[in-house]
């Protein structure tokens, strides 16, 4: 479930994190490079693993929903 879920999180990683960093520009005037750092809090690659591990718990969320638990009944 955890490889499906980070299969998931990665497919998605650019554009719903292109959308949020929208977002935050467009109702908060956060810039780019400030929504990835934290506001510069760290440094640029760690802000991208982070927020990668940020969206990673929805992904799970996705992967519990949508993984088949039970066999198919023959």
């Amino acid at each position: 479930m955890v490889v499906m879920a980070a299969i998931v999180d990665t497919a998605l990683f650019v554009p719903v994190g292109a959308l949020l960093a929208l977002a935050a520009f467009a109702l908060f005037g956060v810039s780019l490079r400030a929504f990835v750092t934290f506001g510069g809090h760290v440094p640029a690659l760690d802000g991208v693993v982070i927020w990668w591990g940020v969206l990673l718990l929805p992904s799970l969320v996705y992967a519990a929903y949508a993984m088949p638990w039970a066999g198919k009944d023959a």
